[in-house]
């Protein structure tokens, strides 16, 4: 049986999309922390191998008993990678080391749940898996991995495997990663990649677009508008790797795409795997049609509904100028407010405050925002107090925000 927390030697590998870690894990590891949108393993209750459930059936269920046989043979070998998106959660969020309190459809978990890469003093990285809470997407490989439950050789669940891992990358990306291996590989059908991610790998109508889609698409705009005061301060990277988010070019602080996406989904929707499989069962719909389905208490839900991106965007820009207004542009160096958690914390503030406000008073201008944000501009988020903010830092600088404006 594989104790928790594991860690293991990584390498790191830097590319254009992002950068990943290589590792050697076992497959019984694998089983226990990895899903698919199509299938799961869950460890039986005498702890005698794996069984096999999902909503879905996988794209070609026959290639398990043909791997797990193979997986039995005395020369078996997968030199091949299995892709992984770390810390990405079944309910389609991106796990977080605190904020599930204002996260209702968040399971409850004991402590910190996040996969971490940490840099030795030798230069060389280490991998830790806290437990085994199923925070691991499978990218690439799901039937070489699920195949293992097949194999009637239960030593081979100590096989290890080599691994590549994407910590906190959005699922369009996944999506994106996906298609891209597997259509310069080999064709791939383009029904699968819509079943398996929920996205098309061809253009679609923004009426269609599901939340996540298009909290992907406000980002690489933030990111990309000389104007926006993100620009060029947005990277696909680690949420809380330093040596992604807050160096190089030109930019003095940077957060990676996963903030932003996060930030932004949740103004208007608390459970976006749950809204795309709305919109694709059982058949595609309309992102208006989610107005029939489950309740959700997001402040821009409505207008999600209506397809008013524009309006979205013109809020979410507004309020990011005020932010840099009041907050960003004179920070003191070393100051939380420009950090991963500074800026998860401005998004919850507008996600639980401002953003309905805004809506219902007709007033998305910068200056509305600034407004309502002035009276903590004078707060020294580079204090002693916040040293500690890479762990409950979000909620404490989220607090000490809504104190000063009344809010708490």
């Amino acid at each position: 049986m594989i104790s928790f927390p594991f860690s293991t030697k990584a390498v790191r590998v830097d590319q254009p999309l992002g950068s990943f870690f290589v590792v050697a894990l076992p497959a019984e590891l694998l089983l226990s922390v990895a899903f698919s949108d199509a299938m799961v393993a869950t460890l039986r209750s005498d702890g005698d191998g794996y069984d096999l459930d999902g909503t879905q059936r996988l794209s070609q269920p026959k290639r398990l008993v043909q791997i797990g046989q193979y997986i039995d043979r005395s020369d078996a070998a997968f030199p091949n990678s299995i892709i992984l998106a770390a810390n990405f959660r079944q309910d389609g969020l991106i796990e977080d080391e605190e904020g599930q309190e204002e996260d209702e459809q968040a399971p409850l978990g004991n402590g910190n749940r996040r996969w971490s890469i940490s840099q030795k003093d030798d230069g060389c990285y280490a991998l830790t898996i806290p437990t085994s809470s199923k925070l691991a997407a499978i990218i690439d490989g799901q039937h070489r991995l699920f195949a293992f439950a097949e194999a009637t050789r239960k030593e081979r669940l100590q096989m290890e495997l080599l691994c590549s891992i994407y910590l906190d990358l959005p699922k369009p990306y996944q999506a994106q990663l996906f298609a891209t291996i597997n259509s310069t590989q080999k064709p791939v059908d383009k029904s699968l990649t819509y079943e398996l991610f929920g996205y098309n790998i061809s253009e679609e109508e923004p009426r269609y677009w599901s939340p996540d889609k298009l909290a992907v698409f406000f980002t690489r705009k933030l990111g990309t508008d000389p104007l926006s005061p993100l620009f060029g301060r947005i990277v696909i990277a680690p949420k809380k790797d330093a040596s992604f988010t807050e160096t190089a070019n030109n930019a003095d602080w940077r957060i990676s795409t996963a903030v932003a996406v996060e930030g932004i989904m949740r103004l208007f929707s608390s459970n976006p795997k749950r809204d795309t499989q709305y919109l694709l069962t059982p058949f595609r719909k309309e992102r208006a049609s989610l107005a029939a389905g489950a309740k959700d208490k997001s402040p821009l839900r409505s207008v999600y509904f209506e397809t008013n991106d524009k309006l979205i965007y013109t809020l979410i820009f507004n309020y990011i100028s005020a932010c840099n207004d009041v907050f960003w542009r004179n920070a003191a160096q070393g100051s939380f407010i420009v950090k991963t958690v500074g800026v998860q914390a401005l998004f919850d503030v507008l996600r639980r405050f401002f953003a309905a406000s805004a809506l219902s008073g007709r007033d998305v201008s910068v200056d509305y925002f600034a407004k309502q944000l002035a009276p903590a501009g004078g707060i020294d988020f580079s204090a002693d107090e916040y040293k500690n903010a890479s762990g409950s830092g979000r909620s404490f600088i989220r607090r000490a925000i809504e104190s000063k404006l009344g809010l708490g």
